[in-house]
């Protein structure tokens, strides 16, 4: 894969672990990751890096996922970046649907469920 088509996606998680098990994959799989352990100066972040695709964990300082993403979605040269949300809630739908996220994905999940929804997003989007 060429540097210029290198897809760069963003990981909002505070549990390092995490973070550290979906860069690994993504990186294999030849992608570009930032993570970050908070969502302060979220559209700083993001304006900065232009990612392909966002993970927005739920539980994520200081904001929260929900906030966060609703101001990404507010920002008009961001809005079409789209979102995955990610956590543990059982009302998992309720919250990607509440803030704005074009998917989400139930923790604990599977790499292959991660990488499909990746795919799945990244699809509908173009």
């Amino acid at each position: 894969m060429d540097k210029a088509s290198t897809k760069k996606i963003i990981i909002f998680d505070d549990d390092e672990d995490i973070l550290s098990i979906c860069s690994y994959v993504l990186e294999e799989q030849g992608w570009e990751v930032h993570a970050f352990t908070d969502c302060n100066n979220v559209t700083e972040k993001v304006s900065r890096i232009r990612p392909d695709v966002i993970l927005m964990d739920n539980w994520i300082p200081d904001a929260g996922g929900i906030v966060a993403t609703q101001t990404l979605k507010n920002d008009s040269t961001l809005k079409n970046i789209p979102v995955i949300y990610f956590s543990a809630n059982s009302d998992i739908q309720l919250l990607a649907s509440n803030a704005g996220a074009e998917s989400y994905l139930a923790k604990p999940f599977d790499l292959q469920q991660l990488e499909q929804v990746i795919h799945n997003v990244l699809v509908n989007n173009n």
